[in-house]
């Protein structure tokens, strides 16, 4: 198995709208072959960000490769344009196999 997150820091008052964009996103992500899981984690509130983790879970890292060039992968990031101002960075991004 494969976990892919991506780390986003969102701007204090802006995690409501940064959920609000992943609520209504249309991921795409049930086309997918080797997708098992997706998960948003949420950290606790710094005084300057708010820590939100997207966690999903692969059967392979081949099978999240392929999906990052994939046209489900294609059409989920079409319309992925935030309002300004929640974003305080880009997002990093942290691949993992599992082992146990």
């Amino acid at each position: 198995m494969y976990i892919a997150m991506n780390r986003f820091r969102i701007a204090p008052g802006r995690e409501e709208d940064f959920l609000e964009v992943w609520r209504n996103r249309d991921s795409h992500l049930d086309e997918v072959p080797g997708f098992k899981q997706f998960k948003m984690l949420q950290g606790e509130s710094q005084e300057d960000h708010t820590v939100f983790i997207s966690h999903s879970v692969w059967e392979s890292e081949e099978a999240f490769r392929a999906w990052t060039k994939s046209d489900a992968f294609r059409k989920a990031h079409a319309n992925a344009k935030s309002p300004e101002g929640i974003y305080l960075d880009p997002p990093k991004f942290e691949g993992y196999e599992v082992v146990l």
